[in-house]
């Protein structure tokens, strides 16, 4: 291991050399000043050329950070991402066909740095048939000359799979807290953990190099074994970056790396608004015990209003970055979380996810069809990507999807708890054709899942024939307010439901004993069979 600066690490890249960068989002776990530098060098020496850009989750912008360092012509020739809408820059690259981009689920990138860390010959998932990520559809590409690579389908047994091929990698820019002067590097100030571990590995079975940004350094054989997230036989180079922050919006907060929980009064509360309505009705579907993940989006805003309704310790709330338990964060340093019980790493979070170990998924929408497809990735020339979308709704027993009826300038009041639409958005979010698929309403139904649409005037679900309304707000009329702000008409429930009153004043809806008193699901049979003897033995 060799202790080098930014710009000397940047001076090692290659043309045409593929480099998997870690982080999340909003500047969690991102080494910033490595593609900081990438960027300079570029900038004065028109070198290196014809990178390829690979990031688990969409790293940056706040604003121009992360991988919009690389985003320039001739730079980066293509990029394999699951989210681009946080990389504004390449977005634009891709929509302009000036690199070759790929956007897949963020669980199969997560997953297959461990398959390509063991060098197999690839991941098999179910995880994207029938959405855009299926090489029927598009096969995950967001730019029109971007080739077919990557994934195919396969069958095993009768059953359909997606085969995800390795990925290209030469160098890893990785990022930790402390490295020690045999490049052992551990992860206290972290937010998140990544899968920091099998990108080394894969990186290392590739014949790449390791680069690795910490904040400081330690003396040879001071850092807890334990406590080492990255073994110094991984690690080629250390990179200090003293000034190193948590996040792009945060220097440092101890409860976001579990080193102190907060009160339940420190977890900043949602203001009475639209997304306030939508994930309060959204926490309706709680009970004891129940293990939940929240997307990114409107569906955040559910661990602020399971915070303020006193709900923390009876439900676990997780997200994909490997948070279980406590307040997911909600705002610019969404991806990490507060008061939480364990972190795992992210393709460990995934293994779970993908297994069934979701009772209730809470996640956003911006189009939906007739049959209750789901677009969230793609809109013209903006490209989101599905983050974890698609492992988390296609696996998860419940699905409740949250978002406004329309969208664009929308204007909701509810004085004295009445619906009053002041201003209608501009764009319908319930439409005849989706740009691209993030969820098959067919798979659902195949699987049997429950799948909810909540907005702030209306809950629809899937049904047997597609979608059907079965509440509205108070003082909603359906023709005015619902149909005449969606492409198409669904079937009403005949026990059409008013909307708990509750979810519409600002004050709080005292919901825990609603909550408490459902029955809680116990996933082992051994365990419910003891329960069940010990009821019948009181």
């Amino acid at each position: 291991m060799r202790i080098i600066t930014a710009d000397q690490a940047a001076g090692l890249i290659q043309d045409r050399d593929a480099i998997l960068i870690s982080g999340s989002g909003g500047g969690h776990c991102v080494p910033e000043a490595l593609l900081s530098a990438t960027g300079r060098r570029f900038a004065k020496e028109r070198l290196p050329r014809g990178l390829t850009a690979i990031s688990i989750v969409g790293v940056g912008d706040r604003k121009s950070l992360g991988a919009d360092h690389l985003a320039k012509p001739g730079l980066v020739s293509r990029s394999i991402t699951s989210a681009l809408i946080d990389s504004p820059a390449l977005m634009r690259m891709a929509v302009e066909d000036q690199i070759h981009s790929y956007t897949f689920p963020q669980g199969v990138l997560s997953q297959l740095m461990r398959d390509m860390a063991g060098g197999r010959p690839g991941l098999l998932s179910k995880t994207g048939l029938h959405s855009f990520i299926d090489p029927r559809q598009l096969g995950g590409r967001q730019s029109p000359s971007t080739p077919a690579d990557f994934v195919e389908v396969k069958t095993i047994d009768g059953d359909e799979w997606l085969f995800y091929r390795p990925l290209p990698v030469n160098v890893a820019f990785l990022r930790g807290t402390t490295a020690d002067e045999d490049g052992n590097v551990t992860m206290e100030e972290e937010a998140v953990l990544g899968e920091m571990l099998a990108m080394a590995q894969a990186t290392r079975r590739a014949g790449g190099t390791v680069m690795v940004q910490v904040k400081r350094l330690a003396k040879r054989g001071t850092l807890p074994p334990k406590e080492v997230k990255i073994p110094g036989i991984l690690v080629d180079f250390v990179v200090v970056e003293p000034e190193q922050r948590q996040t792009y919006a945060t220097a440092y907060d101890p409860s976001y790396s579990g080193q102190l929980r907060i009160p339940l009064e420190g977890i900043r509360a949602l203001p009475f608004s639209p997304r306030k309505v939508i994930v309060r009705r959204a926490a309706m579907e709680l009970y004891a015990g129940a293990v939940c993940n929240l997307g990114a989006g409107i569906s955040t805003g559910l661990s602020a209003v399971a915070a303020e309704e006193n709900l923390l310790d009876s439900i676990v709330l997780t997200n994909e970055q490997g948070v279980i338990g406590g307040a997911p964060i909600t705002g610019p340093d969404s991806g990490g979380g507060q008061n939480y019980q364990a972190m795992v790493e992210q393709p460990s979070q995934f293994d779970f996810y993908d297994g069934g170990g979701l009772d209730l998924a809470f996640l956003s929408f911006a189009e939906v069809d007739l049959q209750g497809n789901v677009n969230i990735s793609r809109f013209g020339d903006v490209i989101v990507g599905v983050g974890g979308f698609i492992n988390i709704s296609q696996n998860a027993r419940t699905v409740i999807f949250n978002g406004t009826l329309t969208a664009g300038g929308l204007d909701v009041q509810w004085p004295q708890g009445r619906t009053e639409i002041r201003q209608e958005g501009r764009h319908r979010k319930f439409v005849d054709r989706l740009e691209q698929v993030c969820f098959s309403a067919r798979l659902s139904r195949e699987r049997g899942q429950k799948v909810l649409f909540v907005t702030e005037r209306a809950v629809f679900k899937i049904g047997a024939e597609g979608l059907e309304l079965i509440e509205i707000a108070p003082g909603v009329d359906v023709e005015r307010d619902i149909f005449a702000h969606m492409d198409f008409r669904v079937p009403v429930a005949p026990d059409l439901k008013e909307m708990d009153p509750r979810i519409f004043a600002p004050n709080k809806m005292e919901i825990r004993q609603d909550i408490d008193s459902r029955p809680a699901i116990h996933r082992s049979a051994r365990l419910r069979a003891w329960i069940e003897q010990q009821e019948h033995l009181a």
